[in-house]
């Protein structure tokens, strides 16, 4: 079974108080659904079309275990705090091999 990704780029952040009040809680809870966290921060290069914004990545033992995490209900009461507070793209990609 291939493993899978979660890859967030952060556009841009609103309101940085309820982002770090959602990091406190997101990370928890992604973890006790069996995420591991790659990286997440500004990138430190960015090449062709690419923005410096923050990313996340996170590497998850599948598709499925991926979309688990996201719809617990921990990770959705971290969503409910962050709230609008962010604007950013979230996909869950199926790694290769």
């Amino acid at each position: 079974m291939a493993k899978a990704y979660w890859i967030a780029a952060y556009h841009s952040v609103r309101d940085a108080n309820a982002f770090a009040e959602y990091s406190k809680l997101a990370a928890p809870a992604l973890i006790k659904s069996g995420a591991r966290i790659l990286a997440r921060g500004n990138p430190a290069q960015v090449y062709d079309e690419g923005l410096a914004q923050r990313v996340v990545l996170i590497e998850f033992d599948s598709v499925a275990q991926a979309i688990a995490a996201h719809d617990s209900p921990d990770y959705q009461a971290a969503l409910r705090v962050l709230g609008d507070a962010v604007e950013r793209d979230l996909r869950i990609v199926e790694g290769v091999g």
